[in-house]
């Protein structure tokens, strides 16, 4: 599969559909510690405001209410991993996408093959305190040399400035949270993402 190259991380459906009228084709909804009357129906409304703007909508975390809702994208970290049913999201249709940080959690990624693989963080993170160190771009290209035509997205602390080189150092897709949703402007610098992206080489499959 091939992934829109700018990937929003936004914590309501509110964002979901101010990202989806400015272009954005896939954005990530990723609420945490709400109750679940409430998350359920965050995931509700995303999923019909990307369905009628035909943006890719991948729900973070919370898979039951995914396969309930009837989305087809979920992503998961290594820890939801643990009590994810996968077999079921697969029966169902639903496609996967998993966080990695080191060696480790790339083999086990890969032994489930997803539908990409995220690596970060690539830069120091404003969003929470993470015990990884930054991978930094040269790790970039590494992942993406091990996985081949997998597609591989890039997350933390990525800005339009940056962007240019994540994408250079072999990511198919750039995720962004903080860069957009605390720009004095937010759909004006979406729009500068895509442009940029859009102005970006391809990246070439080792």
């Amino acid at each position: 599969m091939k992934l829109p190259r700018v990937y929003p991380i936004v914590d309501s459906a509110a964002w979901v559909g101010r990202l989806a009228e400015v272009g954005v084709r896939l954005v990530q909804l990723r609420i945490k510690e709400r109750p679940i009357d409430e998350l359920r129906a965050q995931i509700e409304v995303a999923r019909g405001l990307c369905s009628a703007a035909a943006v890719q909508l991948i729900v973070n975390d919370h898979w039951r209410l995914a396969l309930e809702s009837g989305c087809d994208f979920v992503h998961l970290g290594q820890g939801d991993l643990d009590d994810a049913d996968v077999p079921a999201l697969r029966r169902a249709g639903v496609r996967l996408g998993i966080s990695t940080h080191d060696e480790a959690e790339l083999e086990r990624a890969l032994t489930l093959r997803p539908d990409y693989v995220a690596l970060g963080p690539v830069y120091p993170t404003l969003l929470k305190v993470m015990p990884w160190q930054p991978q930094g771009l040269a790790r970039l290209g590494e992942w993406k040399r091990r996985i081949g035509a997998l597609p591989l997205v890039a997350i933390g602390g990525i800005t339009l400035e940056r962007l240019p080189g994540v994408l250079a150092a072999g990511a198919d897709a750039a995720a962004v949270v903080t860069d957009i949703v605390r720009a004095a402007n937010p759909e004006e610098r979406t729009r500068q993402w895509l442009d940029v992206a859009r102005a970006s080489p391809e990246p070439v499959s080792a």
